[in-house]
């Protein structure tokens, strides 16, 4: 049987949290969906303290950004998106049209086409998180996005110089610095200043995760994300420190972000709380750290491997680091997660920045349905059909009539009908059946 030395928050606080979210969410869209360019204004003034006319950002503000990066910032930021868009086109080299004759004379296919637009928002409220811009700007592009419309809050009352860069070499078409539910809102709705997108991408807080799921229908999005999440996976093969510092490194997103440890060693499970106090007082972001642990941190200790996995699944978590014995074990068995990291050489840090897999994850468990971002949200797989010969015609259009007079759609059953008698020159009464 399982014990949690550590439980995070009630989940009655986390329901009403949640209802207030979605409340707030709701009207902002409908205000936005009224007023469109003057209630994104007051928005943007109200919630990110920047009053612009226009928030798109000319080419002489992007150049000016680029003026404050050094040649080793440029240079960095190059590799991390050679690295992104390196594994997106071995993603997108994957997927293949297809055209196969299923019978004689009958023909079937898929097409992969990208969508025309999409709008990719970036968070930067509290830090400047230009790693997004490469996973959602290049990842469209691979895809062969046409339009990308991308937007980041400002940082410190202005537009932060890395993430606008970011965003321009990544490929994006129209930059606007534009912050949470108007941002969403903004590219999903159309303005009188931004043609509304097809697909909105991209992680953010929990406001900007309610406001994409609400405006989910209208647009595309590609999954759910909202707070980070972060599972440590460990037995006592690693130290407390490793595995405190991995789960504050990520507690630090905000004061909403979970972080769990699971483990089968209590010995473990104690070293790492204590390392958490012992980090929490040097690490630089521990204002929000401490809160995000002292209010969703758990500490779980499973009985074996087996109730561990159990465990793993049920929580479906975000991200996953897997630092035993044996990390294999876990990635041939566990079934609900939206990144692994496997072994103590790798991290979610590495995923977030550099790698090249996607850090646009699911979570709230959402990885019990669906993976990350990559080229494949960006396309549709639509279908074909050609029927080449009278005689697949007819053979088809047999089945098909009799299928039909089965459900009682006598109207779909005369499409095969009519078939059947030019192609097959059959004698089928009107909506009747061949026999």
């Amino acid at each position: 049987m399982a014990i949690w030395l550590k439980r995070g928050a009630e989940s009655e606080a986390v329901k009403l949290h949640d209802r207030s979210v979605r409340e707030a969410v709701e009207k902002i869209l409908a205000d936005i969906k009224k007023r469109g360019d003057a209630a994104v204004r007051e928005l943007s003034i109200q919630f990110d303290k920047l009053d612009r006319e226009d928030y798109r950002l000319s080419q002489q503000e992007i150049d000016d950004c680029y003026a404050q990066l050094s040649e080793r910032d440029l240079a960095d930021i190059r590799f991390a998106q050679e690295q992104v868009r390196n594994f997106a086109q071995h993603q997108r080299d994957s997927l293949k049209d297809i055209e196969v004759e299923t019978l004689p004379g009958v023909v079937l296919g898929h097409k992969n086409i990208p969508v025309s637009a999409a709008g990719c928002y970036f968070p930067g409220g509290k830090y400047p998180l230009l790693a997004s811009a490469h996973m959602s700007i290049i990842t469209a592009k691979v895809a062969g996005v046409k339009r990308i419309v991308s937007c980041a809050p400002p940082f410190n009352g202005k537009p932060a110089p890395a993430i606008v860069v970011a965003q321009h070499m990544a490929g994006a078409d129209e930059i606007y610095c534009l912050g949470g539910i108007q941002a969403v809102a903004a590219m999903a709705l159309g303005t009188e200043s931004i043609l509304p997108v097809d697909m909105l991408v991209g992680p953010g807080n929990a406001f900007v995760a309610e406001a994409k799921r609400q405006l989910f229908g209208r647009v595309g999005i590609d999954l759910f994300a909202g707070p980070t999440e972060t599972l440590v996976i460990a037995d006592d093969s690693v130290d407390g420190e490793l595995c405190a510092t991995d789960l504050l490194g990520q507690a630090e997103h905000g004061p909403d972000s979970p972080a769990v440890l699971l483990t089968t060693s209590a010995a473990l499970a104690r070293e790492t709380m204590a390392e958490i106090d012992r980090l929490l007082d040097i690490l630089p972001t521990a204002d929000i750290a401490r809160q995000s642990w002292g209010k969703f941190g758990e500490v779980i200790v499973a009985e074996d491997k087996d109730e561990l996995l159990k465990i793993a699944n049920d929580l479906a978590f975000e991200h996953v680091q897997v630092m035993t014995r044996d990390p294999d074990w876990l990635l041939h068995n566990m079934q609900n997660f939206g990144a692994l990291f496997l072994g103590p050489r790798t991290n979610v840090a590495y995923g977030d920045k550099v790698i090249g897999t996607n850090h646009t994850l699911p979570t709230r468990k959402a990885a019990r349905y669906t993976g990350g971002l990559w080229v494949g949200k960006f396309l549709k797989t639509c279908t074909y059909q050609r029927v080449l010969t009278d005689e697949a015609s007819a053979q088809v259009g047999e089945y098909c009539s009799r299928l039909c007079a089965l459900e009682g759609f006598s109207g779909h059953g005369e499409q095969a009908n009519i078939r059947v008698r030019r192609y097959g020159h059959r004698d089928v009464p009107y909506a009747g059946i061949p026999e």
